[in-house]
């Protein structure tokens, strides 16, 4: 029977192999034979895997001014039950019509990288939105590599450097964004450093009337004040490629003792993280919102933001509001897993702290003064661009790509 199963599954893998040929023989020929539809626009949020971030936030400005009935737009998705307001037809990602949209639309805009077997055509527009300002070294930066799926570095450089040569526009948060980017992803096209679109919430919603409506909408007390905890992901902690563990080096048995009586704890795994976590323990305390949910909800919801290296910090910093940062591997994380573009411990606009006593300690002796000039150097550096009008920017570059190619 263990040799039965062995065998069907290395079946299974041939044919997975051998249909993915077929599709991809089908795609080179639709790109030859098949126009460009310069009124197509195809959208995707974390390789499909949710509806969140800039391309959510861009085509919700196209429905807001009626544009997705101008267009006919798509977004992919692995689920797609997924729910999306507007005209746009939700198509499941990596099957046949996936691949055929791909090859006749006349705009693609992804936060993530495509796949490097699908080729894009000369004449397809594709808007590069990224996801985050880095902290963390990326890329042609990088020096090593230790991910799921990747331990070669100048293999990792040549698939990297290989995608960016897709990207016609790059959007960029701010100008020290701009200048890494220019260089780690050898991007030489047109920067649009307008600010991210996902921020523009932050900008309309920042009032106790919306946030008060997000709370009730998301079942959380109205009496109580909100930590975030929204760490990022670690390179060399994974099940499998594209699946990474959440660490728990969080004692969240303290922080409820400390704070469960004032506060709860939303915590938000970063999107590549795939474990599924019992919080039952902590009931009434931790709300746990997964992948799907879009994190600029809950910058505004809560109070204070505890985080480690991730670009959450300068989003979140939109707000000025307290932020401390829980780096209980920040040696090991900074010289041997990815690098800092920055003095992280000398810029950081809050606390830092390496056990949940000392974190507990710093919420409880916060001081705004203490942080003032640190935050407003913070926010002039990394946060000029952004101004609430990111989306409707880049709804301005996509019409005039399709006037100019009438």
């Amino acid at each position: 029977m263990p040799q039965l199963k062995k065998s069907l599954r290395k079946w299974k893998k041939k044919i997975k192999k051998v249909g993915k040929k077929i599709v991809m023989l089908l795609y080179r020929i639709e790109t030859r034979i098949v126009p460009i539809n310069k009124r197509v626009i195809v959208f995707e949020s974390n390789m499909g895997r949710n509806y969140t971030g800039n391309p959510k936030a861009i085509y919700e400005e196209m429905v807001a001014q009626g544009l997705d009935k101008k267009y006919r737009c798509y977004f992919m998705f692995d689920n797609v039950a997924t729910s999306i307001p507007g005209s746009a037809i939700k198509i499941r990602r990596t099957r046949i019509r996936y691949f055929f949209l791909l090859g006749i639309a006349g705009i693609w805009v992804s936060d993530s990288r495509m796949p490097n077997y699908i080729k894009k055509r000369k004449g397809v527009h594709y808007i590069q939105t990224w996801h985050g300002t880095p902290l963390k070294k990326l890329a042609l930066d990088m020096d090593s590599v230790n991910m799921a799926g990747e331990t070669n570095i100048e293999k990792y450089k040549r698939s990297f450097f290989l995608n960016t040569r897709t990207w016609d526009y790059l959007i960029s948060q701010n100008n020290y964004s701009s200048e890494i980017f220019k260089r780690a992803f050898a991007f030489d096209k047109t920067m649009l450093e307008i600010g991210y679109p996902r921020n523009d919430i932050l900008f309309k919603g920042n009032t106790p009337e919306y946030i008060h409506k997000l709370k009730k909408e998301m079942g959380l007390p109205l009496d109580k004040k909100i930590l975030l905890y929204a760490p990022t992901w670690r390179d060399n902690e994974y099940y499998d490629k594209g699946a990474y563990k959440f660490n728990q080096a969080m004692d969240f048995s303290l922080l409820k003792e400390q704070f469960g009586d004032d506060f709860i704890c939303i915590v938000k795994y970063h999107y590549l993280v795939k474990d599924n976590i019992d919080w039952s323990t902590y009931g009434g305390f931790v709300y746990e919102f997964n992948m799907c949910e879009d994190i600029s909800a809950l910058y505004l919801v809560a109070d204070m933001l505890i985080t480690d290296y991730s670009s959450v910090m300068f989003d979140y910093s939109l707000l000025k509001r307290p932020m401390f940062f829980f780096t209980y591997d920040l040696e090991d994380y900074r010289d041997n897993l990815r690098g800092f573009y920055f003095d992280f411990i000398e810029e950081a606009p809050g606390p830092i702290v390496s056990t949940t006593r000392e974190l507990v300690d710093s919420i409880k002796t916060y001081s705004e003064k203490e942080y003032e000039e640190k935050y407003k150097a913070f926010y002039q550096k990394y946060n000029h661009a952004d101004d609430g009008k990111a989306s409707a920017k880049v709804v301005e570059v996509i019409e005039k790509i399709t006037a100019g190619e009438r």
